[in-house]
């Protein structure tokens, strides 16, 4: 019989994991996710500021793996799982919100799903660090709807402002404020302020976009804090010089409908505005909690869960737990980090672990992680990269974040895709891609 793997999540560290394992004889993997896509999420704020579309960094898993005979691909939503009895509970329907809204009882087979191995790579959600309410008003950047809220935002708001005769709503309405300046953040400033002067350049007839306001606000002492504090300077000289207000030190202490209070240097700030974007932090899955409560586990910082050195959770070797959701602390004293070159070696490794104990070959008893460097795109022709000892940024480092990017998608067709409209939009100055669509929301149509 064959030995049955069930990995939690189609993200890089679940998709390294079925890749390593789809051609292994004797193991069998069924790949479960709530969306039936896999998604390239360093590109979202790409499709967010309309520069690509969702397909564009999205592919679907079942076509991914249906060469693969081993490797089935199940879409549903994981509710729970019986540790004991070695087996995964999904909620009733098909997942991506759930066709059939209900959560299952668990007493349905066909919600059931045994395991000899489990991986969990059920990744991070948007942080707001005990501010829930906030979501609603400063939507993050996690998925694909998100990206589709976030453009539909921006360029909405340039719309009203046409049509607005109060000079101070218009203001307001072209006023966008962007919270935490981690990689993302940055990211988002930039292709906003990027869009605001030169995508929409004579577009308009009574505004001017290119007065928009893009305000960053990091509550640590300079961006990009994880960079080396020269970098660091770098990237806030490039943003400042693309016209971004930088707000190192500062800190969001409430957020309304139509304005958000920073704090800054003991003084509070109004800024009348309806476009706050969050890239403060992320927190991980609701699974690491749900895990800690059966183990009796205490969650770290982010509600992450402490995993063992071979990746697997305490008391039961045969579960593996990886990337964003996970905490681990590396031979250096420092944690691995959420991004996707970890989470896409601990897959990896998973696998090699699992493999190691069917064919009965000792298995590799550490996960040591291999830093190939980080890279943060500020906006055209501008970024910071780390490789190892080297640090350098401008144009050497947006080619090679650009090359990094383009090859680690998922498909030769999605990389081709990608790079043509890369090229089309750099000579163009073009985002073909920022259609304002409806939102989903019941009256919408």
């Amino acid at each position: 019989m064959s030995h049955h793997v069930v990995i939690i999540g189609g993200g890089f560290g679940g998709l390294a994991a079925a890749r390593a394992l789809r051609r292994k004889d004797g193991i069998r993997v069924t790949l479960i996710d709530r969306e039936n896509y896999h998604l390239f999420q360093p590109l979202l704020y790409q499709v967010a500021s309309g520069g690509l579309s969702p397909a564009n960094i999205a592919y679907p898993l079942r076509t991914i793996f249906k060469k693969h005979k081993n490797v089935s691909v199940l879409l549903g939503e994981v509710v729970d799982i019986d540790l004991d009895s070695r087996c995964v509970i999904l909620a009733n329907g098909a997942g991506a919100g759930g066709a059939g809204g209900e959560e299952s009882d668990g007493d349905s087979s066909e919600n059931r799903v045994p395991y000899d191995s489990l991986i969990l790579a059920a990744g991070a959600v948007n942080h707001y660090f005990g501010n829930e309410a906030w979501e609603k008003v400063a939507p993050g950047l996690k998925t694909i709807e998100d990206a589709k809220a976030i453009r539909r935002r921006i360029f909405l708001s340039f719309e009203r402002a046409e049509r607005e005769n109060d000079e101070a709503r218009r203001s307001a309405l072209c006023t966008f404020v962007v919270v935490g300046a981690g990689a993302t953040g940055v990211e988002l400033a930039g292709a906003i302020r990027e869009i605001a002067v030169h995508t929409l350049r004579e577009e308009f007839r009574r505004i001017q976009p290119d007065n928009a306001r893009v305000l960053l606000v990091e509550h640590a002492d300079r961006v990009l804090p994880p960079y080396d504090a020269k970098l660091s300077g770098c990237a806030e000289k490039s943003l400042r010089k693309m016209g971004v207000e930088v707000w190192t030190g500062a800190k969001v202490t409430a957020l309304h409908d139509d304005r958000v209070e920073i704090e800054k240097d003991g003084k509070r700030e109004c800024i009348e505005t309806e476009n706050v974007l969050w890239a403060a932090g992320i927190a991980a899955s609701p699974l690491a909690g749900m895990l800690a409560g059966k183990t009796g586990t205490k969650l770290a910082r982010g509600g992450r869960f402490p995993v063992e050195s071979d990746l697997t959770i305490p008391g039961h070797p045969e579960v593996f737990a990886i990337g964003d959701m996970t905490h681990l602390m590396r031979e250096n004293d420092k944690l691995v980090p959420g991004v996707a070159p970890a989470a896409m070696q601990q897959g990896e490794f998973a696998a090699k672990v699992i493999e190691a104990r069917v064919r009965e070959r000792e298995a590799p008893a550490r996960f040591k992680y291999i830093d190939r460097g980080s890279m943060a795109t500020i906006g055209r022709a501008a970024a910071v990269a780390e490789i190892g000892k080297l640090r350098f940024d401008g144009y050497p480092a947006w080619l090679a974040w650009l090359f990094l990017h383009v090859m680690m998608l998922v498909t030769f067709q999605n990389r081709i895709l990608v790079l043509v409209q890369w090229a089309w939009n750099y000579l163009s100055w073009s985002r073909s891609a920022r259609l304002i669509t409806r939102d989903g929301r019941p009256g919408a149509e």
